[in-house]
C-alpha cells in the first residue's frame, strides 16, 4: 500500500520560487569583476534565472546539454545555477584555477553547448577556444561598457543577451533524478573525472546543510560565499541561501584579505565558509592592521572545509573574532556534505584540552550518510577512535560513479564510495582524517599523519604555513620532512620548531629535519600540492640518513 501522499518532483526551480515568493526583497550583493557593488533581490532574481532560461532556448540549448561556465560568485553566476538547471540543461562549473590544458580537456569531454565567463578570464578563453570543440557560443559575464575585445566566434554580452528575453518562462516539470549540474574533480589520478549530480541529490543535500546539526542557516542570516562557486557547487550554499531566503554576499574574485574583511563588515555578515588559505589571508591583513577589532565583524560562525582546521586557526577565530568554527569533511563526490563538526550535549561539561580535542575532528556523520572505515584486505575496523583504515561512504548525494564512466566501477560490494582518505572514527561517530592515502608518511612499517603534525606545526606563533612530507630513508623506508613559511615579522630556528614540536606529538613522529620557504605549491582548490612537494624533495639528504 502506497501512501497518500501528493508525488511533486525535487526540483532546484523550486528554490528560486520560494525564495522570490517568500522573500522577494531579501538582498543579493556582488562585488564584480569590473570592481563596483551590485544590489539586486531574490524577486529580481527569479525573472533573471528565467532569462537566462529562454537566453538558452534561444542559443539551441536543449534539455541535458552542458552549460559551461568560468566564473567567480556573482549574481550573474547565481542567475545561471538556477536558469540552467531549472531549465533542464546541466549547469558545468570550470574550476579556472586549473591548468589550461585542463581546462580545454573537461570543457570537451562534457561537451558544452555554450560558455560564459567572466571577464577575468577572457584572455584564457580566447586562447582555448579553437580547441573547444562543442561550444557554439560564448558568452562574456558583463555589460556592453565591458565588452573584452577578444578573438573569438560567436561573442556575446551577458547583460544584453538578458535584456532581450522575456522574464515570463514556466519552469518544466521533469524527473527529480535528471542530472542537474556536473563538476569535475582532480583529486583522482589521471584526466579530471566528472561528478554528475542529479535535481534530488541537490535537494536532499540543501535540506540537510540547512539542519541545526549541520550549519543551521535561516533567513536570520547574512551569508557570505568566499568558498568559490566552482568548487562543489560551492559546498551547495547558493541552494540552501534560497530556500531560507537568506541575503547573500558574493565576493566576486576579490578575495583578498582587506576585501573580504570590508565587505563583510559593511554587510554585517554573520556566516561565511571558505578553505583554510583564504582565512590565512585575512589573518594576515587583521595582523598588518593591529587597530583592527575583528569582533566588529559580527561574524557569529565560520564554516571550513577543503583542509582540516588546524588549532591556531580554531582559536583564533573563537578569541579574535568571536566566531563559532564549524568544520566539515567533504569531497566533490559527496557533494560535498560528508560529517560536520558539532558538538553534543554531554560535551558541555569539557573544557581545556578534551574540548578542543573534539573540535578539531572533522565531525560527525548526517543523516543519510553511512560511515566505514576499512583495513588494506577490506575488513570493516572499529569505530573507537584509534583504529584507522581507508575511508568509504555511501548516500542519497554519494556519486555511484564519474561521468561517461570514466574510471570504471568505482563502488565496493555493499555500494560505498572509496573516498582515499585515511581516517579513525570514535564511539561517537565523530570522523577524524589521519590523511589522504597517497598522503600517509609510512615509517618503521607504521603510518605518522602529515595532518596532524602539520596542525601542531600551525600552533607555532611563527609559522604561517606548514606541510610535511614523507622522504625515503635507508632504515625506516620513510621519515617525514617539514616545510615551513614563516610569518611576516617573526623569527624560528630549526632547532626551536623541532623542540616546540618535540612536547606535543609523539617521539617517532618528529621531523628529521626543517626547510623554511617562502611559499608552499597549492590545488586549484587550495589544498597544499603534496605531488609537487615530493618530487621536489625526493633526494632531499635527511641529517639521520
Amino acid at each position: 500500500m502506497f501512501g497518500l501522499m501528493q508525488d511533486r518532483p525535487l526540483l532546484i526551480s523550486s528554490l528560486i520560487e520560494h525564495a522570490a515568493t517568500f522573500h522577494p526583497a531579501t538582498e543579493i550583493v556582488s562585488r564584480l569583476p569590473e570592481g563596483p557593488v551590485h544590489r539586486c533581490t531574490w524577486g529580481e532574481m527569479r525573472g533573471q534565472s528565467k532569462r537566462v532560461a529562454n537566453a538558452l532556448q534561444s542559443l539551441g540549448v536543449a534539455a541535458g546539454d552542458r552549460v559551461g561556465t568560468l566564473a567567480w560568485n556573482s549574481w550573474r553566476h547565481l542567475a545561471l545555477y538556477f536558469g540552467v538547471s531549472g531549465s533542464g540543461a546541466i549547469l558545468h562549473t570550470v574550476n579556472p584555477r586549473l591548468f589550461p590544458e585542463q581546462i580545454d580537456y573537461i570543457v570537451n569531454h562534457a561537451e558544452d553547448k555554450v560558455l560564459f565567463f567572466d571577464i577575468t578570464f577572457a584572455p584564457l578563453v580566447e586562447k582555448l577556444a579553437p580547441r573547444m570543440k562543442t561550444v557554439t557560443a560564448f558568452i562574456a559575464m558583463t555589460d556592453r561598457a565591458h565588452m573584452p575585445a577578444i578573438d573569438v566566434p560567436n561573442l556575446l554580452c551577458f547583460e544584453d543577451l538578458l535584456a532581450e528575453q522575456s522574464d515570463a518562462y514556466t519552469w518544466p516539470e521533469f524527473d527529480e533524478r535528471t542530472a542537474s549540474s556536473l563538476c569535475y574533480t582532480s583529486g583522482t589520478t589521471g584526466n579530471p573525472k566528472g561528478v554528475l549530480y542529479s535535481h534530488r541529490s541537490t535537494m536532499l543535500h540543501t535540506l540537510m546543510e540547512l539542519a541545526p546539526d549541520t550549519f543551521g542557516a535561516s533567513s536570520r542570516e547574512t551569508i557570505m560565499l568566499i568558498v568559490p562557486m566552482f568548487h562543489a557547487n560551492a559546498w551547495g550554499m547558493p541552494y540552501a541561501a534560497a530556500m531560507v531566503g537568506t541575503k547573500l554576499v558574493l565576493p566576486g574574485p576579490h578575495l583578498d584579505g582587506k576585501s573580504v574583511y570590508e565587505l563583510m563588515r559593511d554587510e554585517r555578515v554573520t556566516f561565511s565558509s571558505g578553505v583554510p588559505t583564504v582565512w590565512m589571508m585575512l589573518f594576515q591583513y587583521v595582523d598588518a592592521n593591529p587597530g583592527l577589532n575583528p569582533k566588529e565583524l559580527g561574524i557569529r560562525r565560520v564554516g571550513i572545509g577543503g583542509a582540516a582546521v588546524s588549532r591556531a586557526m580554531l582559536e583564533r577565530f573563537e578569541n579574535q573574532f568571536g566566531a563559532e568554527v564549524v568544520q566539515g569533511w567533504g569531497m566533490t563526490e559527496t557533494s560535498p556534505i560528508g560529517v560536520i563538526s558539532k558538538l553534543l550535549p554531554k560535551h558541555d561539561k569539557l573544557s581545556g584540552e578534551e574540548l578542543v580535542k573534539i573540535k578539531l575532528k572533522q565531525g560527525r556523520g548526517v543523516w543519510g550518510v553511512d560511515l566505514k572505515i576499512v583495513d588494506e584486505a577490506g575488513k570493516a575496523l572499529p569505530w573507537d577512535g584509534v583504529a584507522f583504515g581507508h575511508l568509504l561512504v555511501r548516500g542519497p548525494w554519494i556519486c555511484s560513479g564519474y561521468f561517461k564512466g570514466e574510471g570504471g566501477s568505482v563502488l565496493d560490494a555493499e555500494g560505498y564510495f572509496p573516498t582515499g582518505d585515511v581516517a579513525t572514527i570514535d564511539p561517537d561517530g565523530y570522523l577524524q582524517l589521519v590523511d589522504r592515502a597517497k598522503d600517509v608518511i609510512k615509517s618503521g612499517g607504521e603510518w605518522i599523519s602529515s595532518i596532524d603534525v602539520e596542525n601542531v606545526a600551525m600552533g607555532h606563533p611563527a609559522v604561517a604555513e606548514a606541510a610535511i612530507i614523507g622522504v625515503a630513508h635507508p632504515k625506516w623506508q620513510e621519515r617525514p620532512l617539514l616545510l615551513v613559511i614563516k610569518r611576516a615579522g617573526q623569527e624560528v630556528t630549526r632547532e626551536a620548531l623541532l623542540d616546540y614540536l618535540g612536547g606535543r606529538i609523539a617521539k617517532w613522529w618528529l621531523p628529521d629535519d626543517v626547510v623554511f620557504v617562502s611559499e608552499l605549491p597549492h590545488t586549484a582548490t587550495g589544498k597544499l600540492l603534496k605531488t609537487k612537494l615530493r618530487e621536489q624533495y625526493r633526494d632531499y639528504p635527511l641529517p639521520t640518513a
